[in-house]
């Protein structure tokens, strides 16, 4: 869980509210260029950037050197209660090549797993800015959110999940004034696993009852949690892949406490579509014989319809589309008994799926779609990571589990890894080269991030999915099914608009357009308790 470095003392998912800003190293903010498009095709540059959350940097006095946190534990010292610890100690600026291994070129970040220096740091969680002292806030609905990813150095066990959650803006500064550093050096973090292994939440240390883990020397776990709405746009390693959204019932980061941080404000198991999991094995995967190959780069098109076809509306449908070696590529057909054929997320595919796997419908309880919605239009932030899991080794991912399940039994089976695979000692061990690559983020009304210009065909197999919108153009393309699955064509009629923008240390923005080439838009397209794993997405930082 995102565990923490004990001489840098990082530690799990940052929320560090309530912390100073300490003057040792700069703090600079690595560029990313992204684009914001229009209906027309029209998409322009932004001068973007991204900064490191705050649990993975030094936390240490404010009148030296000595660390606030060390290995696991608190310095008693100057952490003896919740209010004095958030006024002794302070973030610092980041090394962000030499340390933590993130690197930017033009609009490409590169995370690396493993970054062996003075100290040995292990995983990364990133935002994007829209100045020097704010997230990126996306609003979502009736628009799609696009990019480009290299999985192919993710082995199992590792994910490469790039997401939204409900955050503030600035991190939480307005709300807590005792919080001098914001979101400038990444506080404020929340998601949908309610996270209690944050150092800070609301303006105080999480320090009260703070029990060290007993399977990490870097992390542990306070009284406190923090939740808020979040979207899984993309979990993912070389072998399994999912899109997962997790309601709340709590509108923005939310402090929680006892059982409301485990399933009372969060639906932590969400509503998720993987492939291998929905019963086609061969679609996504490293090598020819899958319909994605894993060792080439994938373009990722995620859209959000409204039931009303505005910008307004109640969320209705999550659709996925793939672009690769210039093919577009619909997601793959549900081939499970009991889930109708059909490849987007729906309230009807979620109700179904979990009936189908036997598993408590946590996504109704904690309001389903509408609510997943709520959060898009109130706007949430964009998260760009790199983890290893030291809750369940990532097995809800790419494995069977649970792993006391008979894997035959529908929903069990997520991907080809060993159910003793992914434990985070071996993979850090075995593959600290590992890396993932985002790249080409673009964002605007439905159709205009993707286009079927010259060079790019549709693939697929049996089934045809089109695409009515009052604001959207359509077509007709094709998705990929099981060889076991039926053929089917079915038509959905839904909708599509909005943008954002962003910077480095500085506030001004600075932007150029370029017109993309785009025709039409086309239609597409997702544990229990563990979609993203009973803990949360961790990442750990070792001396």
């Amino acid at each position: 869980m995102f565990p923490a470095a004990s001489l840098l003392a990082f530690s799990f998912l940052a929320v560090a509210y309530g912390q100073q800003v300490g003057t040792q190293t700069a703090e600079t903010h690595p560029a990313l260029t992204w684009q914001t498009c229009t209906a027309s095709g029209t998409c322009t540059n932004v001068a973007g950037s991204v900064t490191l959350d705050a649990n993975w940097r030094w936390l240490h006095s404010t009148s030296g050197y000595n660390n606030c946190y060390t290995g696991n534990t608190w310095d008693a010292t100057l952490c003896p209660d919740a209010t004095t610890c958030a006024a002794n100690c302070a973030l610092d600026g980041a090394d962000y090549t030499g340390t933590y291994g993130v690197t930017t070129s033009g609009n490409a970040l590169t995370l690396k797993f493993v970054t062996s220096g003075a100290n040995k740091n292990v995983g990364s969680r990133l935002y994007l800015m829209a100045d020097a002292s704010h997230y990126e806030l996306f609003h979502l609905l009736n628009q799609e959110f696009s990019f480009d990813v290299d999985v192919s150095q993710l082995p199992c066990g590792l994910n490469g999940a790039l997401y939204f959650s409900e955050m503030d803006a600035d991190g939480g500064a307005a709300k807590y004034p005792t919080n001098k550093a914001g979101a400038k050096y990444g506080t404020g973090y929340c998601d949908s696993q309610c996270p209690r292994d944050l150092k800070f939440i609301d303006g105080k240390a999480n320090s009260v009852g703070w029990t060290p883990d007993s399977n990490s020397a870097n992390s542990g776990k306070g009284a406190n949690g923090s939740c808020c709405n979040e979207m899984d746009i993309w979990e993912a390693n070389s072998i399994s892949a999912a899109v997962t959204p997790h309601p709340c019932n709590v509108n923005g980061q939310t402090l929680c406490t006892g059982t409301d941080c485990t399933g009372g404000m969060c639906d932590p198991a969400g509503c998720d579509f993987n492939s291998y999991r929905m019963g086609v094995t061969n679609f996504y995967g490293p090598g020819s014989g899958f319909t994605l190959d894993t060792t080439k780069k994938i373009t990722v098109i995620t859209q959000f319809f409204t039931s009303d076809g505005t910008n307004t509306g109640t969320l209705s449908e999550i659709r996925r589309i793939y672009i690769q070696g210039g093919k577009v590529v619909q997601n793959s057909n549900v081939n499970i008994p009991g889930i109708d054929v059909g490849n987007s997320i729906t309230e009807k595919f979620c109700t179904q799926q979990k009936a189908a796997f036997d598993d408590t419908n946590t996504f109704e309880q904690k309001g389903g779609l509408a609510a997943q919605g709520g959060a898009f239009g109130r706007g949430v932030v964009l998260v760009l990571s790199i983890w290893d899991d030291y809750a369940v080794n990532m097995l809800w991912l790419d494995s069977d589990y649970p792993t006391t399940a008979d894997p035959t039994a529908p929903g069990v089976a997520r991907g080809t890894c060993a159910t003793t695979s992914g434990a985070p000692a071996d993979v850090e061990s075995k593959s600290p080269n590992a890396q993932v690559i985002y790249s080409n983020i673009k964002f605007g009304p439905i159709g205009s991030t993707w286009g079927t210009g010259p060079g790019t065909s549709s693939v697929g197999s049996t089934s045809t999915t089109s695409t009515t919108s009052s604001t959207s153009k359509s077509t007709s393309t094709t998705s990929t099914t099981s060889s076991t699955s039926k053929s089917t064509t079915t038509t959905t009629t839904s909708s599509t608009s909005k943008s954002t923008s962003t910077t480095t240390s500085s506030t001004s923005k600075s932007t150029s357009t370029t017109t993309t080439s785009t025709s039409t838009s086309n239609g597409a397209s997702q544990t229990k308790w563990g979609q993203c794993t009973t803990g949360s997405k961790s990442m750990l930082v070792v001396d």
